[in-house]
């Protein structure tokens, strides 16, 4: 979206408006990959329609690294595909020339939230790129790798070659703070992706293959591009990437996650930093010390866990064990006190036995984690895991059930933290009308990530009138439900 803009397109929030349609895809599980095979097929339909203003449609992203040639076989309407490698392919795509950076002091701007509506979809048309001056640098990765990632690649963890039309070619792509970038968030928040790419060799995954080796960002591009958010109004920041613990190690660093949170905990105008997306055997002492040491970092830890049974484990290629990981979980609380756990699990995963799934459901019990995701194991060619014995393949019904019944569980479990929360003052972050209601307001706890988590809903302004979306208030917690819990207003 920001090399689009930035190079002569006006953005519109409206497909049937556009002149040019980028659908940018997923192709991890085949929910996913069916939406964005569903959404191409939607949007190629304003370029056969009469009147229609589409003369070009683009598919990007992953569906593009694992389907390149059958997109535009079995697709022919669209006119170009960019994989997750190639950004800056999309000028030459779309029919645009590099014409650079609008003239602004910073490489970053807002775009409004009428405009992130369609968030499958990018749409664009053309304006006048001579209003644009100066042109980005080239953002392609300048790091070392991890000895990790060397060895699997030698036993071929990102090996494409059954992919037809793939590219040999592994992504190397490394935005920067340099580089272009639209804020489609609500203007408070933002997310800074701090590496791309993965090494684990977790069988139930294809994302190495997808998004190539890990690779990190220099921490003076996260610094600065975190600066710049600070500068446009951005006052919480969640660091991502497929695993945010590994972040430095290609560069030299030693808990290279725990020395970046350190750089950007102490950013003036910061209010809350959060990272997601991390590794159980990478959250060191020191990360979680470094947590506890800066008031601006939510004490919340998303930590995938995907399994308790060891024997599950080993197969997944993820290691670990249920004492293991309630090791890791007392540490983490005994350190940083007050915090918040959000995991998740899959269920299904071919050799699940009962035992195993029962072992999964005592885990939960005694872990009693804040926030839990449940999902059903998908069978993705190209997996480590798709290729073991059909014997070993558990039958949906089964798998649908173990998932119904994990979140029953986990639904007693929520439902008796959050009655816990029931009379705490906290610092709210104000996001707008509920969806459900304009009676009610909704907003965030440092608690809650972005998204994915549960809901503040608001009944009581106290002293206000009304309320500013993206400030931060004084609120108390008045009541709770399962997941949500309501506040009112102090100041």
């Amino acid at each position: 979206m920001g090399l689009l803009h930035h190079n002569g397109a006006e953005l519109t929030p409206h497909a049937e408006d556009a002149e040019i349609i980028v659908i940018n895809t997923c192709s991890f599980i085949d929910s996913a990959k069916q939406e964005s095979v569903n959404t191409i097929l939607e949007m190629v339909q304003h370029k056969q329609q009469n009147g229609g203003k589409a003369k070009r449609v683009i598919v990007a992203g992953c569906l593009v690294e694992r389907y390149r040639d059958e997109i535009q076989k079995n697709i022919p309407e669209v006119d170009a595909v960019v994989g997750t490698g190639e950004l800056e392919a999309i000028l030459d795509a779309a029919g645009l020339t590099p014409t650079g950076h609008a003239k602004t002091d910073s490489p970053f701007n807002i775009l409004p939230q009428s405009l992130a509506a369609r968030a499958s979809s990018a749409v664009a048309k053309h304006s006048n790129p001579a209003t644009d001056t100066g042109a980005p640098r080239p953002a392609v990765a300048d790091v070392g790798s991890r000895p990790e990632g060397d060895h699997r690649e030698q036993q071929g963890r990102f090996s494409r070659a059954a992919w037809d039309g793939a590219t040999a070619a592994l992504p190397d792509y490394l935005y920067s703070d340099d580089t272009p970038r639209i804020l489609s968030t609500p203007r408070a928040s933002a997310y800074i992706k701090i590496a791309e790419g993965c090494d684990h060799p977790c069988t139930f995954c294809i994302i190495p293959q997808l998004r190539g080796k890990f690779r990190s960002r220099r921490m003076s591009s996260i610094v600065a591009e975190a600066e710049n958010l600070i500068a446009q109004g951005v006052r919480e920041i969640t660091l991502i990437g497929q695993d945010t613990t590994c972040y430095g190690e290609d560069l030299g660093l030693t808990d290279g996650l725990a020395q970046l949170l350190d750089a950007l905990a102490v950013l003036p105008g910061l209010r809350w930093l959060r990272f997601l997306y991390t590794y159980p055997n990478k959250v060191t002492t020191r990360l979680l010390e470094t947590m506890a040491k800066h008031s601006t970092i939510a004490k919340y830890l998303d930590v995938p866990l995907q399994h308790a049974s060891a024997p599950v484990l080993k197969r997944m290629k993820r290691g670990g064990s249920a004492e293991i990981f309630l090791k890791l979980i007392e540490k983490a609380r005994r350190i940083v006190p007050g915090i918040v756990i959000r995991t998740s699990f899959i269920v299904g995963f071919p050799g699940e036995t009962e035992a195993d799934y029962k072992e999964l459901e005592a885990f939960i019990t005694a872990a009693k984690i804040d926030w839990l995701g449940v999902f059903t194991y998908s069978d993705e060619e190209g997996a480590a895991a798709f290729t073991l014995d059909d014997a070993l393949k558990v039958p949906n019904r089964t798998i649908q059930s173990r998932r119904r019944k994990l979140m029953k569980l986990q639904q007693k479990i929520s439902t008796k933290s959050k009655r816990a929360w029931v009379g705490r003052e906290i610092d709210l972050l104000v996001e707008g009308e509920s969806e459900e209601t304009e009676l009610l307001w909704e907003g965030r706890t440092p608690l809650h990530a972005p998204e994915i988590d549960g809901k503040v809903l608001i009944n009581d302004f106290g002293p206000h009138d009304t309320l500013v979306p993206g400030t931060f208030y004084r609120a108390e917690i008045t009541e709770s439900h399962d997941y949500d819990v309501v506040a009112r207003i102090l100041e």
